[in-house]
């Protein structure tokens, strides 16, 4: 079994696609996203099929090294429109699509006749946001009599949020494994989880906010065992997002707030500033922001990657205009760009 080196769980969005031109070669071919259509039942049945196809189009278009994709939020009314998206488009075998144990049965069966048909494999993502639930092993076990023993299959073992309060996350990541790895062959199988919190204007309110790498350090956990699968298992997470934010819808909302944040990844934690949108300190605020990252002990310089140069130019750009000091889009991107950078360079093949 061989794995791949990287895999972020992406929203098929702009700011999100927008990063890979941005990644260096070297980044780029190491990283597999696993893309995420957002929530889709308030679109028109009439249009549905065009906005669906628009988001697994921007994915395939820039996952030119593979990946999967998936839409966790399907509705029964979706399933037609996502088969006829994905038909067109995994046939190259770059994106491979998703089902899991809890899907509804239609969802799991265009899934495994998309996979099938295009014969670019199947992801299978396990979804364990609390304690291991054994009876996930036998929706498990129903969605491989489906494949067959001939059909590759990528387990993909989604924890959600990981944050300091679930300090046992390593220890039902291992439970979940020790059951799921020998049910098959597995092509590969990457664990996934999100270490960032929500970010509020409370969690912001005293200043900056240094956060643990709480996936970091489960995936680190589970690679530490003495499980003969331990060092075959792939690193995942949500980027610089909570898992939730993958719940969006797709149209951005109407006004917004008035601040938002630059977020910086490090070897142990996540640093979060708060910037601005509007108001007369706009400006000022938000290149101080940038500022405060630049002159972390653990910054790695202007050079490392484009992320960090966006952050260099918009802490030392001028104070009379908001050039290059962005925005939401911005600095969700640059925010991407430099933790997928560090991740890749972090990982024991990067």
């Amino acid at each position: 079994m061989s794995g791949p080196l990287y895999v972020p769980a992406l929203p098929t969005k702009q700011h999100a696609a927008e990063v890979f031109p941005r990644l260096r070669p070297d980044v780029r071919s190491a990283v597999r996203p696993l893309w995420n259509l957002p929530p889709l039942h308030k679109v028109a049945q009439e249009t549905l099929g065009t906005v669906v196809d628009t988001c697994v189009g921007r994915a395939s278009a820039v996952s030119r090294h593979g990946g999967w994709i998936d839409a966790p939020f399907g509705t029964e009314a979706l399933t037609p429109a996502f088969a006829e998206a994905l038909a067109a488009r995994c046939r190259f075998g770059q994106l491979k699509p998703v089902t899991g144990p809890e899907r509804t049965a239609e969802q799991q069966a265009m899934a495994v006749g998309t996979a099938r048909h295009c014969s670019c494999g199947l992801g299978v993502r396990v979804q364990v946001t609390g304690e291991w639930d054994a009876r996930l092993w036998e929706g498990v076990r129903g969605l491989l009599a489906q494949t067959g023993p001939e059909m590759p299959l990528d387990l993909l073992l989604d924890m959600g949020a990981v944050l300091d309060d679930r300090t046992d996350a390593g220890k039902e990541a291992l439970r979940a494994l020790d059951t799921l790895m020998p049910m098959t062959a597995w092509r590969s199988a990457v664990l996934i989880g999100g270490g960032l919190p929500p970010v509020s204007a409370d969690l912001l309110e005293d200043g900056p906010v240094e956060v643990p790498r709480g996936e970091w350090r489960m995936w680190h956990e589970v690679r530490a065992t003495d499980r003969t699968y331990a060092s075959r298992i792939g690193y995942g997470d949500y980027g610089v997002q909570h898992p939730a934010a993958l719940a969006q819808p797709l149209a951005p909302r109407k006004g917004g707030p008035s601040w938002g944040t630059l977020r910086y990844t490090t070897d142990t934690s996540y640093f979060i500033v708060r910037t601005l949108t509007k108001g007369p300190d706009r400006i000022d605020v938000t290149r101080a922001a940038a500022r405060r990252i630049t002159e972390l002990p653990e910054f790695r310089g202007a050079r490392a990657g484009h992320g960090e140069a966006w952050l260099s130019d918009c802490a030392h750009g001028p104070r009379t205009t908001g050039r290059g000091a962005g925005g939401f889009r911005e600095w969700l991107r640059a925010g991407y760009l430099q933790h997928m950078t560090y991740v890749v360079r972090s990982l024991p093949d990067g």
